[in-house]
């Protein structure tokens, strides 16, 4: 066994554990290889999704009111007055 594993057991009913194995057979794999796909499906299948893409920041997402003025830095540093 594997260091980095953990040994488990369930009970399966036996038409299903035929199965399992019939498809093992059938895709030229182990019935262990089989469950530990199965599992991984169902986790990746119940994972929390995340988004797809971020949010585009470089437009406002309210546009702004009033009118829009046109300053360099420079001149709204002249117009504020610093302690």
């Amino acid at each position: 066994m594997e260091q980095n594993a953990v040994r488990t057991s369930i009970d399966l009913p036996r038409d299903l554990h035929r199965r399992l194995h019939e498809a093992a057979a059938r895709k030229g794999c182990s019935a262990r290889k089989l469950i530990l796909a199965g599992i991984e499906q169902a986790i990746e299948e119940t994972a929390p999704a995340r988004p797809k893409r971020r949010l585009n920041l470089d437009e406002p997402l309210i546009p702004p009111a009033g009118r829009k003025l046109d300053m360099t830095n420079e001149e709204i540093y002249e117009l504020i007055e610093f302690p």
